[in-house]
């Protein structure tokens, strides 16, 4: 169990600290991205209050729903992870459901304790344990997402089905170090599914056929009493 806890741990710690950077260098509302290569790679400040990827699920009811229903996931998670670890399973599985869990409880880590643990972000930096309170009561934290890739943007063609002449952006969501090690986990998990899950072709041994396998005896190759008494 070392070496999945060693994965968890460091993904966390990598998660955390790029988050809290990020939450007490950048602003909510004020254009102060910071570019890592060009117009197509840049840290871009935003607060989630839904699911990876900036899905949301709307109302306050949905947030609590939320956060409960990844907390209920996490625990069926790690549980899964320690029972592969305990059955020895195939090692490269046992890091992809590491990946996925360490990114879903970073994630957890920010809905759960960010609302307490930090001020609001809009207009100013944020403040760690500020008097006044946090932003937000506990399980009402918003995930703190940053990393934002545009590769390619451009406009659809008048003659295209619906968004005729709309503008459209490659890649448009803006994730976290959280979201990139679940997607890894995942993609991983689909990349060797056979070796995963591919059924294992057991030799088995063929049944003699009860008729084919035996051998008849002709009646006359039988000695009788007679003949052996002979």
């Amino acid at each position: 169990m070392r070496k999945p806890l060693i994965i968890v741990f460091i993904i966390l710690l990598i998660d955390q600290i790029i988050k809290i950077y990020v939450k007490t260098h950048f602003t909510l509302g004020i254009g102060n991205d910071y570019q890592l290569a060009g117009d197509w790679a840049m840290i871009h400040f935003i607060e989630n209050p839904g699911m990876a990827w900036g899905l949301e699920l709307g109302g306050e009811y949905g947030k609590l729903f939320l956060t409960i229903f990844r907390i209920i996931a996490v625990c069926g998670i790690a549980y899964y992870l320690w029972s592969l670890v305990k059955k020895q399973e195939d090692k490269l599985y046992i890091v992809c459901i590491a990946l996925i869990f360490a990114g879903a409880l970073g994630n957890i880590i920010d809905s759960v304790f960010y609302g307490v643990l930090f001020s609001d972000s809009t207009m100013e930096l944020a403040r760690f344990m500020p008097e006044e309170g946090g932003y937000a009561p506990l399980l009402y934290g918003n995930v703190v997402d940053m990393f934002y890739f545009p590769i390619f943007r451009g406009y659809f063609p008048s003659w295209f089905p619906i968004w005729g002449d709309e503008s459209f952006e490659f890649f448009s969501p803006v994730f976290n170090f959280a979201d990139f090690s679940i997607s890894a986990g995942v993609a991983m998990i689909i990349l060797y599914q056979k070796r995963f899950f591919g059924k294992k072709e057991e030799a088995s041994p063929a049944a003699p056929d009860s008729a084919a396998d035996q051998v008849d005896v002709p009646a006359s190759a039988d000695p009788t009493i007679e003949e052996v008494s002979q």
